[in-house]
Parts: C-alpha cells; structure tokens; sequence
C-alpha cells in the first residue's frame, strides 16, 4: 500500500505548485544568485591583455585548462574575476573529509553535532582562502611570464591575487546563500551554472564540425543517441541502491510494550560520486598543462614523449585514467561509509542485520556489501568518462560533453528536481493541515 507521502506525491500538479508561495520565492532567489554569478563571468581582471591571453589559451588548451574552464563557465577563458570559479572550496571540503578520516581532532569534532559541523566549516572556509591565495598568486606569475599582461610588476601581482580571492570568497557565500534561501545545493548550482551555460556554444561547434564533413548526418544522430543513453544510465545507477535490512528489537516503554521495527541501510551503488573522474582527470592533465606552459616539451624528447603519449584518445591515457578512477572510486568509498562506525552506531541503538552478529561480524558484512557494489560502481564510471573521451579524441568534440560534465548535470538535476517536490509535499501538508483545523474549529463552533 502507497504511503501518505507517495499518495501525495501522485496527486502534486503545476496548481499546487502555484500556491506554493515560499517555494516560489525561493525559485527566484535562486534564479537571481546565478544571473549574478553569470554576470561576474565576465567581467575581467584589471592589467589583462584580452587578445594576447586568447592566443595564449588556444594555443595552450587541450589540458587541465579546459576542465577548469567548463567548471567555470568559461571565466577562465575569459581570465575574470571568477576564473578560479568554486574550485577551492571543493578541494578544501574534499581535504577536510580526507583529514577527518586521518585526525582524531576533526573527527571528534564530527561527532559534536551542530556545533562540531559549525567548527568544520569554519576550517574548511579558512582552508578556502588559503588554496585561492596560492592560486592566484600562481596564477599572476603564470600570466606575467606568458606575455598576456599589460603592465608586469607587484602591483599587478598583488591586484590579481586580490580580485581572484576575493570573487572566490563571494563565491563561496553565494553558494551558502543559495542551499540556505533557496532550493538545492549551491556550490553544486554555481558548477551546474557553468556548464550549462557553455553548452549552446558547444552544440554549435558540433554542428559546425557537422558542416565541415568531420563527421556526417548519421554519425551526429548516433552522437545524440549516445548522449542520451549515458543520461539515461546515468539517472538510472545514481538512483540505485543496496538496502541493507535492519531489524530492531521489541522495546518495554513504562508500561507499554513497542513492537520491533524493520528499517535499512541505504547504500548507493555509486557512493563516491563525481569525485573519482574529477581526482583522475586533474592528476593526469596537471603534466601537460605544467609542460605547456614551461616549454619543456621545446627540443626534448623525454618531454615531448610524455606530452604525446598523455593526449586524449591515446592508450596510456585510457588506461591510466581508468586506473584512476577506479582507485578514487574505492578510495573516496571508504572515506564516505565507515563500517566499523555504523556497526557501533546499530549495536549502540540495538539495530542488526539478520542472520548477522553485532559488532565485528556487521562491520565486515557491512565491508563486504560495500567493496561488491564499489566494484560494479567503479566500471560504470570507468564506462562513463571513457566513451565520451574516445569521441572527444576521434571527433574532436567539444570537452562540455565529456562524461564528468553529463555525471554533474544529471546528478545535480536530480537533487535539485527532489529538493522541489519535497516543498510541494511539505507545502500540501500545512495545507492539510489548516484545513483540518478549520473543520475542527466550524465542529467545535455547531456544538
């Protein structure tokens, strides 16, 4: 039998959703913090050669320039305000997770509650600043010794960093701003923002390849179906779970005896998300990008072998990046979902699994559920990010429809589209609600 919630659900419609009023609002605020992050885009850092730092792009693009760039919503093209985009702030919230797995401090603090939570993000918010400021910093020597500045010197240096922080910053605010006042996840919004804003200019490079003859009609259509396959596989694996059943012992209450309750572990099949293309896709395009800018590759072999053999499309980079992701995928897993900390957490509440002892016997039931569904977690995403690559490589496709920008965009869809109809459910309850107090105040009244 459907529960209230999913009878509810089936019967929510766009009339509800009009005189959800709150929801509305937040809608819109939500609507105008990305207009003015798409704003911030471009506007440019001062002391920047705009045509000088265009050739210099073109010319230097291919590696972890272009993944930065689709995060950013093509700011970093653009060099503005807002060219390192969020990107900080994950590294600084993926560094906390990684010490709190490693400090006894930082996973006390965990541990707290609100106030431990509260503490973290202060940290992660300073660690922020931090990996802005050295960015930038790096980011203004880079450009001096590429040519694409006006005026060299430590004002320009010391100017740049500034801008850079400070749009990072406001970034970061805006982010909170925007989980807080409307509707899903604002850092994940801000990147979501991004790229789908660069995705018209990529349609329209595709098509104009289209026109050159570098692929026909029906490899465009197979192109299209492919994308939608991924989508489809994609919304269907991030939905997919493992439910572990948790059974819970009868309870005596004073007097009253509590019947036992069944409940489950819900475990995702892709835990670790888009972190493992994103970690895999920045150690393997860091070299080419460092080389680019360097010159090493310039009269040595050594290094011109190593930029060769790392290029899209070559066997060393599909296997080395696969490799990656599959070791990030289990990595990050084991960060995220602690056995041993869930086993304690049951046998503290008096939960266990059937057929399974409390304590340590959990805990490496827990483990071994967790590393299988790993495995068929950690091929979907090798599948994911390597058949787009193969047609980046032979197509020269644009990077927006790589496998981590359609993992972003889908995943951040389905939270944002949940987050919606969880206000129309709560909304459709205070209906409710009121009306039934109405009633019992008209009963009340003939009585």
């Amino acid at each position: 039998m459907a529960s209230a919630v999913e009878q509810l659900a089936k019967n929510s419609n766009w009339g509800s959703f009009r005189k959800a009023t709150e929801l509305k609002q937040r809608i819109i605020f939500v609507i105008g913090a990305l207009l003015v992050y798409r704003l911030g885009t471009y506007i440019p850092i001062p002391g920047i050669d705009p045509t000088a730092w265009n050739d210099i792009f073109t010319e230097k693009g291919g590696g972890i320039l272009d993944m930065f760039n689709m995060f950013s919503g093509g700011a970093l093209s653009r060099m503005t305000i807002f060219a390192l985009n969020i990107m900080p702030y994950i590294s600084a919230s993926i560094i906390m997770q990684l010490g709190t797995a490693m400090s006894k401090h930082l996973e006390e603090l965990k541990k707290e509650g609100e106030t431990g939570r509260m503490k973290i993000n202060q940290y992660t918010r300073y660690l922020t600043v931090l990996l802005a400021t050295v960015q930038a910093y790096g980011m203004a020597v880079g450009l001096e010794a590429s040519g694409a500045v006006i005026s060299p010197g430590i004002f320009f240096k010391v100017s740049t960093v500034i801008t850079i922080v400070g749009g990072t910053i406001f970034l970061m605010w805006l982010g909170e701003q925007i989980t807080s006042r409307g509707v899903g996840n604002g850092i994940s919004l801000i990147i979501f923002a991004g790229i789908v804003a660069e995705l018209p200019r990529a349609i329209a490079s595709t098509l104009e390849l289209t026109r050159q003859g570098t692929f026909n009609g029906f490899e465009l259509l197979m192109l299209v179906v492919m994308i939608v396959g991924v989508i489809g596989l994609i919304v269907f694996v991030e939905r997919a779970q493992r439910r572990v059943i948790v059974q819970y012992p009868k309870r005596q209450q004073g007097n009253k005896m509590s019947a036992g309750e069944t409940n489950h572990i819900p475990l995702k099949l892709n835990t670790a998300g888009v972190i493992p293309p994103i970690f895999a896709s920045s150690l393997l395009l860091l070299p080419l990008t460092v080389v680019g800018f360097s010159g090493l590759s310039e009269g040595s072999d050594i290094w011109s072998d190593i930029t060769r053999y790392l290029q899209h499309g070559q066997p060393l980079y599909m296997i080395l990046y696969g490799a990656l992701i599959a070791f990030f995928c289990f990595f990050y897993t084991a960060i995220v979902f602690n056995p041993e900390e869930n086993a304690d957490t049951l046998r503290k509440y008096g939960g266990f699994i059937p057929g399974i002892r409390p304590g340590k016997s959990t805990a490496n039931y827990l483990d071994h559920v967790l590393t299988r569904i790993s495995v068929i977690g950690a091929i979907y995403l090798v599948f994911i990010c390597l058949l787009p690559e193969l047609l980046i490589a032979k197509y020269n496709m644009p990077f927006y429809f790589g496998g981590t920008s359609l993992l972003i965009v889908v995943s951040v869809t389905m939270d944002t589209v949940a987050q919606v109809h969880s206000h129309m459910i709560a909304h459709q309850y205070e209906g409710l609600i009121k009306k039934t107090k109405l009633r019992g105040r008209s009963r009340a009244s003939r009585r």
